[in-house]
């Protein structure tokens, strides 16, 4: 007889807890095999792959910008970067140190950078770009102890004329986190334009980045190279800037804050876009550091602006033009209507003055112009209103962007009655008006709309878009796109009036008494007008103040606009010299040398 084996009475509760824990445990196995497996099978794929194989970036060389006669403004060289692969990285404190001591940067930044949570996998951060030979030559010596440290080369913008046209041709820099927003097929660490031709051009000047696929070993060091596709280099801008005449109007303006712009009036084409003080945009090619910002930023003359479209002034008495087409056209004056200047115009209880103390006696039209009278305005202003006054000044361009391919471009202000009542909530005083006739008042215009209306009284009356992009082209030199000429308004002044206005202009530099005639050049007849904008009001009826006797930011801007030869216009100037004084000394002999300077380059002269 078979005996059955029965187990003793005090296991068994103890058998049943091994196997409920046995099951227990192999599940939970099981559920975590079935997790890295198949939820995770993707994640672990791509890091496994990444851990033999990296994709680099091989950026595209950023295509040049030249001169309208082919000479580069801005080129391009190879630089060196320190970059970081974080998952490579095996001793954060340690490298951070390292590099810190290589590179001058805080450790603290280092880091930061590194632990970034907002960047992709696998992605290289770079540390500092355009490192010097000395930090390349530290960085590749001790390399081997720094995993996860990278040296990558790549192209980088270089300024073979330094500051020239800075204010122009804008800077590069690393896009941030809002550009990446709007902007597609772009990543962190990408170079982006971010002001003036540089930005307004970014999609033909970028190119398209090329990559290689790497074997890398256990410390992320470059094994083999499995695959590789070349970058496309960005295309080729011509600018209708000449180089030659842009430094030599830089040249003119030294130290002096200030506009020195030309363009040829018959085609709307800019050739010298002069703006101090500027600044370097290299700094911005390599990375600019917080010190370097922050003495840009907080430099009392704003060299980041860009004075020719985004600098607001009155325009003085460059606005007499605007005064003298709108009473013309209007029929409060006409060519022969004389009024009395006797240095002090009274309109209700107060006496304005003519710059001349004693006054300029019987004034016509031309003479107006010519000296400059500010009391023969005052009274055509008066005459005029503010309404009439301000419907011409829009009409020559003026409280409107020109539409020039630059980002940034102000408006500008034309006062009227109803902007002033919804903006200060006043009304507007008839006074006003006769500020206002002579370029004071609230008007602020730019300079670049003051060369489109120089330009525009040269060629007879047509507004044209200003240009500064001649055509673009690819690296074989096929143009891809070529700017035309723009009309974009006519001006609303007769063919008569503006011929009586045009006389006047050049009665400004020839007539012994014209405001103007400091910028006689013998040869050639200059046709233009002087204008001086008063910062601030002087209270009383004394002797103005010279410049000199002023603090800097009191004194007066010194305006010229010009335009040669008066017959076949081929140039049209305007001058701004901020607090400059007088526009006849401090303006009007700069626009002579740029005018000068202009046809011995056509005469082929250097």
């Amino acid at each position: 007889m078979h005996l059955r084996r029965r187990e003793p009475e005090e296991f068994r509760p103890r058998y049943r807890y091994f196997i409920v824990a046995a099951i227990v445990i192999f599940l939970t196995i099981f559920i975590r095999l079935w997790y890295l497996q198949v939820v995770k099978e993707q994640e672990f794929r791509l890091l496994s792959e990444n851990n033999r194989i990296r994709l680099r970036k091989i950026p595209a060389v950023r295509g040049m910008i030249m001169d309208r006669r082919g000479r580069i403004f801005v080129d391009n060289r190879p630089s060196f970067n320190a970059m970081v692969m974080p998952e490579d990285v095996d001793d954060l404190m340690g490298l951070t140190k390292r590099l810190s001591e290589f590179l001058d940067i805080h450790p603290a930044g280092i880091e930061h950078q590194i632990t970034a949570r907002d960047r992709p996998p696998f992605h290289l951060v770079t540390i500092e770009r355009d490192i010097s030979w000395k930090e390349l030559s530290l960085l590749k010596t001790y390399g081997l102890d720094l995993h996860g440290l990278e040296i990558s080369i790549a192209p980088i913008r270089m300024y073979p004329h330094g500051k020239v046209a800075a204010n122009l041709l804008g800077y590069v820099g690393e896009i941030d986190k809002e550009e990446l927003k709007r902007k597609k097929n772009y990543k962190m660490g990408d170079c982006v334009g971010k002001c003036g031709v540089e930005w307004t051009w970014e999609g033909y000047l970028r190119g398209i980045d090329g990559g290689r696929q790497v074997e890398v070993d256990a410390v992320g060091r470059e094994m083999r190279i499995l695959n590789q596709v070349r970058p496309l280099p960005g295309h080729n801008l011509y600018l209708t800037i000449d180089l030659d005449l842009q430094r030599h109007g830089e040249k003119l303006l030294g130290e002096k804050a200030g506009v020195i712009m030309a363009m040829d009036p018959t085609t709307g084409e800019v050739l010298a876009f002069c703006n101090n003080p500027s600044f370097r945009p290299a700094l911005f090619a390599g990375g600019i550091s917080t010190k370097e910002w922050e003495e840009l930023v907080s430099h009392p003359l704003h060299p980041l602006q860009n004075r020719g479209i985004q600098g607001l002034y009155p325009p003085g008495s460059v606005f007499k033009i605007v005064t003298a087409a709108a009473g013309l056209e209007e029929g409060v004056i006409t060519p022969e209507t004389s009024l009395s200047c006797s240095g002090i115009y009274y309109f209700g209880k107060r006496g304005y003055q003519c710059w001349r103390r004693g006054g300029h006696g019987t004034v016509n039209l031309y003479r107006g112009l010519t000296e400059s009278c500010d009391i023969y305005f005052y009274q055509v202003g008066e005459r005029l209103g503010v309404e009439r006054l301000s419907r011409y000044a829009k009409g020559f361009g003026l409280g409107k962007p020109t539409g020039i391919d630059l980002t940034g471009e102000k408006e500008g202000l034309v006062p009227t009655a109803e902007w002033k009542r919804e903006r200060l909530g006043e009304p507007w005083y008839p006074g006003e008006t006769i500020s206002l006739a002579i370029g004071q008042s609230y008007i602020l215009l730019t300079p670049l709309q003051l060369l489109n209306v120089i330009s525009s009284i040269a060629n007879g009356g047509v507004l044209l878009k200003p240009q500064i992009a001649k055509r673009v082209e690819d690296v074989d030199k096929k143009v891809l796109v070529e700017y035309q000429p723009q009309e974009i308004a006519r001006l609303p002044i007769s063919t008569e009036n503006l011929d009586v206005i045009r006389k006047a202009l050049v009665g400004v530099t020839e007539d012994d008494h014209g405001t103007g005639r400091a910028v006689r050049l013998a040869g050639v007849k200059i046709a233009g007008k002087t204008g001086t904008a008063q910062v601030i009001k002087l209270r009383g009826m004394g002797r103005r103040p010279r410049p000199e006797e002023m603090p800097y930011g009191s004194r007066d801007h010194a305006w010229f606009v010009a335009y040669a030869p008066p017959d076949l216009p081929e140039i049209a100037v305007v001058v701004l010299v901020e607090h400059g004084g007088h526009g006849g000394s401090a303006a009007a002999p700069l626009a002579r040398e740029m005018i000068r300077k202009y046809l011995s380059l056509k005469r082929g002269e250097k």
